[in-house]
């Protein structure tokens, strides 16, 4: 199966949602992420986990999808989460969201109630049932704290309203699993969240990574799925490590709480962004942002002597 009959795959970059300092979406830094997507091939994943999507109020997530949309071009795909815990504001957020152009809408499990697999099964086709447009599933395990058995999304792959799984679950066996089940499968897109196995899965047929860290270097992640899927083994590796390298700048040592304020702070640096989050998230300390920039400067400017 050549990926490219995929509907959905590639570098889908979950963005971070912009904020000015009173929590109002920031329109301008909307289109100045959204250019470099754009021009950088790849595509984009609103209010998801990386989005801070639980915390941003309903009137700015649909403000958020058409910024997005308005600064679409050329083949950028638009998926938009519409996880939560209420099943009908799930399925009308889909709705509005379908109406204004999204090309998906990403939905994970509620995150409150402990659920069994059956119940699993059964919320996500109530979803794909209600709704007319496709449905990504999205297993993170980190934020909601159940992952999703394998057999019940296989099961589910067959709707007719689901299209792909964006996987975020760590664990070697598993993204094995997942690729003999559906890298061969031109109805069913397995996209991966685990960004530090990128090189790995594409290789192996993964139809797309959704990288925290596009958001900063499209352009590198772009080159890494092109040269993996090309098998271009060395290649992907080198790019591979440098996206690693760059990760660990706001990652390492840090609760997922902490990385997204500090990711924002690495972004502002290029100005494609401001500092701020929704509350329960709060801003890197200025000695910690002081430091984050320093790193971000020192690793770009080796990334762009690597490419001379």
């Amino acid at each position: 199966m050549n990926r490219k009959d995929k509907k959905y795959g590639g570098v889908i970059v979950p963005m971070v949602t912009p904020i000015n300092a009173d929590l109002s979406i920031d329109g301008d830094s909307v289109a100045s992420i959204m250019k470099t997507f754009t021009s950088n091939d790849v595509s984009v994943f609103i209010l998801g986990t990386t989005g801070e999507s639980v915390s941003v109020p309903d009137k700015q997530k649909t403000e958020l999808v058409r910024l997005t949309i308005k600064e679409r071009k050329n083949n950028t795909k638009v998926y938009a989460g519409i996880s939560g815990n209420c099943l009908e504001e799930s399925i009308e957020s889909a709705k509005i969201y379908a109406s204004l152009g999204v090309d998906a809408v990403v939905a994970h499990l509620p995150f409150y109630y402990p659920v069994s697999a059956d119940s699993m099964l059964r919320y996500f086709e109530a979803v794909a049932n209600k709704i007319d447009c496709n449905l990504i599933l999205y297993n993170n395990p980190i934020t909601v704290k159940w992952s999703i058995p394998l057999e019940v999304i296989d099961k589910l792959s067959h709707h007719e309203n689901i299209a792909g799984v964006k996987d975020s679950e760590r664990g070697m066996e598993r993204l094995t699993k997942s690729l003999e089940l559906w890298s061969n499968r031109n109805d069913f897109s397995f996209l991966l969240g685990w960004a530090a196995q990128s090189a790995f899965a594409v290789g192996k047929g993964c139809d797309g990574i959704v990288p925290s860290t596009g958001n900063l270097i499209p352009n590198i992640y772009n080159m890494l799925f092109r040269a993996a899927s090309e098998n271009r083994i060395s290649e992907a590796e080198k790019f591979q490590k440098i996206t690693d390298e760059v990760s660990e700048i706001y990652q390492k040592d840090r609760t997922i709480s902490e990385s997204i304020p500090a990711l924002k702070v690495l972004m502002s640096e290029y100005r494609l962004c401001k500092t701020y989050v929704f509350p329960p998230l709060y801003e890197s300390g200025s000695e910690d942002q002081q430091k984050l920039r320093i790193a971000i400067k020192e690793k770009m400017i080796s990334i762009s002597q690597l490419s001379k």
